[in-house]
């Protein structure tokens, strides 16, 4: 299987340069033949464009998923991209994967809001979503979620061997792009790809370094803070790994019950 993560600045709540930006990402993922691509976190219509959220959040099935499905049909090419939904009266911070025939292999809402902002914004999502990707079963995470080894550990017991996250991590928490993500595929022998913004976004700045982590720790691929860029790892590599250097975490952890 071969997937990628793009990295690049918010498109500001341009829905238009937020659809050319994909438009022109999936045209060149699907000539290296990427199974999936991963952008970031709130890209329709940017992250940290709250006070548009409500404004501009649309419902499940509507013109924007609408228009991944077909982008991802049109370059044969698979989408997996966060966005704001409305449902009903609630917002949630989301993402959808397509696969490259443009079908919906899965919808997640975000379960760990991150800060004040973002919790009087968006409802929390209570759920996991697991898919098969390529015959591989992948999970959904967004941003703040990766951080918590209790929710990625849910997924790995359920038997998930890639997770895709979009997020929109800013300046000066590199150490999650460098530390927390190398750690929890580890801990888990799985493969994290991380999809962050580089840039700023209505003041706010982002760290970049956006990654595709394998089940040893080692980065695929990654990206500087500020550089626009598609990175590709094709995940066959994984299979050249001494298994023998991997986490045995998940069959090995003894609970403890103290009295």
């Amino acid at each position: 299987m071969i997937i990628a993560v793009y990295q690049g600045p918010s498109p500001e709540g341009n829905i238009k340069n937020a659809l050319a930006r994909v438009n022109t990402t999936l045209a060149k993922a699907a000539s290296k033949d990427v199974d999936m691509v991963v952008f970031p976190e709130l890209f329709f219509p940017g992250y940290n464009q709250m006070q548009r959220h409500a404004a501009m959040a649309q419902e499940q099935g509507g013109s924007w998923e609408t228009q991944f499905a077909e982008l991802a049909k049109e370059h044969g090419c698979g989408l997996t991209i966060g966005w704001a939904e409305r449902d009903d009266e609630s917002i949630y911070n989301s993402a959808s994967a397509f696969d490259r025939t443009g079908k919906k292999l899965a919808h997640y809402r975000k379960i760990q809001l991150w800060g004040t902002t973002e919790r009087t914004t968006f409802e929390f999502g209570n759920h996991y979503s697991t898919f098969s990707l390529v015959g591989v079963k992948t999970g959904l995470l967004i941003c703040y979620d990766v951080e918590f080894p209790q929710h990625v550990r849910a997924l790995a017991q359920m038997g998930v061997q890639l997770i895709l996250v979009p997020t929109a991590n800013p300046e000066k928490f590199g150490h999650v792009c460098t530390t927390l993500v190398p750690a929890r595929a580890s801990e888990n022998a799985l493969t994290i790809a991380y999809a962050n913004y580089c840039g700023n976004d209505n003041g706010l700045s982002f760290c970049g370094q956006s990654t595709i982590v394998g089940p040893d720790a080692q980065s695929l691929v990654s990206a500087s803070p500020d550089e626009e860029k598609l990175l590709i790892a094709d995940l066959t590599s994984i299979n050249n790994i001494n298994t023998a250097l991997l986490s045995t975490q998940l069959a090995d952890f003894r609970k403890v019950f103290t009295k």
